[in-house]
């Protein structure tokens, strides 16, 4: 674990270089770029706690790195593997990843389903896709005991209830600490429903 001073000092850094990357290509939407501290930086963070304690973990659709890059700024140690199938994200993510000297990052440049990730103890996707949409990659990537994080806003009743339809699944609520319209899910033992 990294002591908080350089924890910090490397968020900066990685803030600094997707604002300076972010004037060429698109990875956060303008209006959010004023508030990134709280509305990227601080709302991928507390993901962290929530993630079991070892194992490699894979962000889906990371684009910026949220929030795969962040996590692996405060957990360092742990094997990272950033899915993003934009080719000009994925370059972002790889210069981001050496700059910030994270070892234990890989990207993926690639769709997901077409990755070869090992066997993950987390899976995470953040204003990616609709949750029906991402559990398929859950139970393809998970080892057995391993968890989906799934931060979502408003819509998340509605995309637990159309995810029921079709799938089965242990939840947990987080409140997010960056949002008062926001949750964050985690996931475990998902299956398909047996037609």
């Amino acid at each position: 674990m990294k002591h908080g001073l350089e924890t910090t000092e490397q968020l900066a850094a990685y803030r600094s270089l997707l604002l300076r990357w972010n004037a060429r290509i698109n990875l956060i939407s303008g209006e959010t770029a004023t508030e990134i501290d709280q509305r990227h930086i601080a709302d991928c963070a507390q993901l962290g706690p929530l993630l079991p304690g070892e194992g490699p973990v894979a962000d889906i659709g990371s684009g910026a790195g949220l929030p795969g890059m962040v996590l692996a700024i405060v957990q360092p140690d742990r094997a990272f593997h950033l899915v993003e199938s934009d080719k000009r994200k994925a370059a972002f993510l790889v210069e981001a990843s050496a700059q910030l000297k994270l070892p234990m990052v890989r990207v993926h440049a690639c769709r997901a389903e077409n990755a070869k990730l090992p066997a993950l103890s987390a899976i995470t996707a953040r204003a990616c896709a609709p949750l029906a949409s991402l559990l398929p990659y859950a139970v393809k990537f998970l080892a057995p005991g391993g968890v989906a994080l799934f931060p979502k806003g408003k819509t998340a009743e509605k995309e637990l209830t159309e995810a029921a339809l079709d799938w089965h699944f242990t939840l947990e609520h987080f409140p997010s600490a960056t949002s008062p319209e926001a949750t964050i899910l985690r996931l475990s033992n998902i299956h398909r429903v047996q037609p």
